[in-house]
Formats: C-alpha cells, structure tokens, sequence
C-alpha cells in the first residue's frame, strides 16, 4: 500500500510541475468573427503590447485596433465584399500571424492568415453541396538530387473508374508562393469541384508545383535561399525559369504520367501560372510548342525583347503559333504593377497577329484575381 501511495503522490507532483510549466492561457480570443452583414471583427490578445494594428488586403493602409481590460485588441471592419483575403496584425512593429485562426497564407517570405467572407449565394470557390475530388500531396525525384514536392488535385469519379484516363493543368503559383498556394489559397479544388458540377468544366487533373527550384536545391543540400532576381527578365531569371522548365519536363510531368491516369499528348496538357508562375508558363510553353496546346498567362507577360530574343519563332510563324495553341489566355487587373508589362504583351501579340483572349479586370496583384483568371479560364480548357 505504501508503494501505491509513493507512486500516487509521484504522479500527482509530476502533472502538477507539467501544469505549473504552461504558459497561463488567457481569455478565448475568437478571429476573425464574420457577422451576417459582411463586417469583420478581429481580435489579437496581447496585454503588453502599445500598439496593435490590422494590415489586411482589402484596406489601403494598416487599421489601429482598440484593448479591453483583459488585453485583447480588436477592430470591426466592413462590410466588405464577399471573397478570401489575406491579413496579419502589426504588434509594436512586428508582423504577425492571427494565431487565433487555422488559415494561413503559405508562402516563403510573409505569412499571413486568411479571412473567407461568403456571399449571399455561394462564390465559386465556396464549399458546396456537390461531389468532391480529392487533393494529394506527391514527392518526386528532383534536380541535382533532391526530393521536389507537388498537390495534385483528382476530379470527382477518378476513383471509381479505374479505366478513364483525363488531361491536366499544370498550375504554378507566383514568387514566393510555395506548391500549397494554389490549393489553400487559391481553392483550386473547390472551384474545379464546383464548375464540373456545373457542367461547365472538363472533368481534369491539376497539378501544382513549387516554382522555386533554386531555394528548394538550396535548402536541401544546406545552403541558403537567394534574393529573389531583381530584374524580371534578366538573366538570373531567365536561368531560374529555365531550371524550373527542366524540372517540369523532366522530372515532374514523367512523375505524373507514371502514377496518374493521364492522357499523354500535348492537346490534353494545358499549363497556367500567377505572376512569376505565369512567366514561367510563357517560357515553358513557347519553348516547347510540342508538349502544351493551352496557356494561360495570370497578372505576368514577357516582354518584346525577350520574346524576340528567346521566342522569335512564336511570331515570325504565327500560323503554326495559331494552329499549334488551342488557347493563349493572357489577364491582369488594371491596378496590377505589371500592367503596363502586361499591355505590352498584348500589344505584341496583336502585332504578331497571334491569337489569343484577354481578360482586363479591376484590382491588384492579388490571389482574389487570379482565383477569378483560375475560374475562367478552366472552363476553356480542353473543349
């Protein structure tokens, strides 16, 4: 009995130090609470800190938040127009996540959370009440001996018909995005799962890869990530896109077609990019008219000068251009910094007389536009 009891009393000391170690935990904090008229509180507990303040995509400038007694600062925004954003709070100058809330931005550089403000009727990329496809993540031999890492979403059905075979959209998302923007920021699931619902989309396989060959090499191996290029088209960037091009053609897109039910030819592969994707999907397209009918080109271009240089056969034979591409998709917002690059390019185009579809909407460089490009241009692909 004397032995039991030691041991009790052991045990009871032991949960008593682990509990004593816990940091006191504080109030519930509940953010970002989205009322019914599309206003948003949001919340962030910190008693010590003299200023807290909301940066958030859909205000201009960051938003000073107010403390109750208990420590926890807050602001009410809105109403604000129904869609998914980004958003952090500024602590005494310091950038940080909503540590009260699960959705987050995944991205090399900045890590901000997500707020979903749902419509009256459900937006594109809202969960429904339809079949659902699945969402993997895939690892594969990579460059100089690393181990690359895609999401690979399935349509509805891939696994009950173990026969059909479908195409695929090789989707890339922008500088310091990683494999997992697409998915968890850009819904890409969901908004597939909903246009096929719909009728309005082919039932089709996507495939998101990283973009940042050179970070992921130097990560690996020991190194550290480098600058990103500082000019868009210069040389750095031109070798970066053309690594990332290689890891495509060589390593990612054999990887897929080995493991995937896929129909493999050129006229059901279709490639599509956001910002530094979408320059990496001009090149990779252009520079192999042999293993992509559609392209679609989300807030990015590339310029006369390097389509000359590098591309020149895409406009001095427009006719092959024109009948080797069964979409060339090109959007921008019209407050995009790479608008005018943008403009450019589709001024080029027209000159070239290539054809193709463009799409000019209102806003920035901002993952609101390209889930909008996403939406759009998936239900062009492979009619």
């Amino acid at each position: 009995m004397k032995i039991k009891i030691q041991v009790l009393v052991t045990a009871l000391l032991l949960c008593s130090g682990m509990a004593m170690s816990q940091p006191p935990r504080g109030p519930l904090v509940i953010s970002p609470q989205v009322q019914a008229d599309k206003t948003v509180t949001f919340r962030y507990l910190a008693p010590l800190a003299k200023e807290v303040k909301l940066s958030a995509q859909f205000e201009k400038v960051p938003l000073a938040m107010s403390k109750d007694a208990q420590g926890v600062w807050s602001v009410t925004v809105g109403p604000i127009k129904p869609d998914i954003y980004p958003y952090s709070f500024q602590v005494d100058g310091v950038t940080v996540m909503d540590p009260a809330n699960v959705a987050f931005f995944p991205n090399e550089r900045f890590k901000a959370s997500l707020v979903d403000v749902p419509g009256d009727s459900p937006l594109i990329h809202a969960m429904r009440d339809v079949p659902h496809g699945a969402t993997s993540y895939e690892y594969y031999p990579s460059l100089e001996g690393t181990t690359g890492s895609v999401v690979v979403y399935t349509p509805p059905g891939y696994d009950q018909n173990p026969t059909k075979k479908y195409p695929v959209f090789y989707l890339i998302s922008g500088t310091t995005d990683t494999e997992e923007t697409y998915f968890k920021v850009g819904r890409t699931n969901l908004i597939l799962d909903n246009l096929i619902a719909e009728g309005k989309a082919k039932a089709m396989i996507i495939v998101m890869p990283y973009g940042n060959i050179a970070a992921r090499v130097a990560e690996q191996k020991g190194g550290s990530k480098p600058a990103d290029p500082m000019v868009r088209d210069g040389d750095d960037a031109v070798k970066r896109a053309k690594d990332f091009e290689t890891d495509l053609l060589t390593k990612v897109i054999p990887y897929v077609e080995k493991n995937y039910r896929t129909l493999n030819n050129r006229e059901n592969r279709a490639i599509g990019g956001f910002s530094r994707g979408g320059g990496q999907t001009l090149r990779a397209a252009f520079g192999n008219m042999d293993k992509f009918a559609w392209v679609c080109s989300y807030s990015s271009y590339l310029s006369p000068t390097e389509m000359d240089r590098n591309f020149s056969q895409i406009g001095t034979k427009a006719d092959l251009t024109n009948k080797q591409l069964k979409l060339l998709w090109v959007g921008v917002g019209d407050e995009d910094f790479l608008y005018k690059g943008t403009l450019e390019f589709i001024d080029y185009l027209k000159a070239k007389n290539i054809q193709y579809k463009s799409r000019i909407t209102g806003g920035g460089h901002t993952w609101m536009n390209a889930k909008q490009y996403l939406a759009e241009t998936a239900q062009l692909l492979f009619q």
